[in-house]
């Protein structure tokens, strides 16, 4: 069975690197590829590869944002997150958006090939009981300084977009819940990271996540 992967990554060298790297394997083919998150996102639902590739950093945003906003549409696709950086924040974001696994750029080339064919197969490579301790310390160090006072800054409106940006829905989503048009929802999560002083709405989900039950809307 050849397996279908998608790669996203900002450089050309290194996704013509992956491509020729992959398709040696003999059982894997590379049916598109992008170096921007937006671009991806559209292809990676239309093609629906089995494992998608994700760089974490990318020029216009995060790989791991663009890996929960797929996997939030169509959570059949597997998720790959490559990095050059090991960063335990970057891993715990990468385990809330659905990833499969948490790879450095220093693998080997045997070693991504094997780690693409077991996640294709199902598996998880994030060891769970390791990756819950990791989540949980990342949660309440984010969820420390300040952590109160903030929600009281949002509206009740502005406090159920953030409850269903924690539940991993996409912009789409939260307005069909809501009743609101897609830029009307976007205009709501641009006011509520602003008033939580966040730059991502994966952030805003663990802090969510780590409030859940200890503040009532404001």
């Amino acid at each position: 069975m050849t397996i279908r992967v998608y790669l996203l990554d900002d450089h050309e060298i290194v996704r013509r690197g992956l491509r020729e790297l992959l398709e040696s394997a003999g059982d894997m083919v590379v049916v598109g590829e992008s170096g921007l998150a937006i671009t991806a996102v559209r292809q990676i639902l239309a093609l629906r590869p089995d494992v998608a590739i994700f760089d974490a950093r990318l020029p216009d945003g995060s790989g791991i944002d663009a890996c929960r906003e797929a996997r939030s549409a169509d959570p059949t696709i597997k998720a790959l997150v490559l990095t050059s950086f090991d960063d335990e924040q970057a891993l715990a974001t990468a385990i809330l958006a659905g990833a499969s696994g948490f790879l450095l750029k220093d693998i080997k080339g045997n070693g991504l090939i094997e780690a693409i064919r077991r996640v294709a197969a199902g598996e998880n490579l994030l060891d769970p009981a390791s990756s819950g301790r990791l989540l949980q310390r990342w949660q309440v160090g984010e969820a420390t300084e300040r952590a109160d006072h903030r929600l009281r800054l949002l509206t009740p409106q502005e406090r159920r977009v953030l409850d269903l940006i924690a539940a991993g829905r996409t912009n789409r989503q939260i307005g069909a819940a809501l009743a609101l048009a897609e830029k009307t929802v976007k205009n709501y999560v641009t006011s509520v990271l602003g008033k939580l002083g966040m730059t991502s709405r994966t952030q805003a989900a663990v802090y969510a996540a780590t409030r859940s039950g200890h503040d009532g809307p404001g």
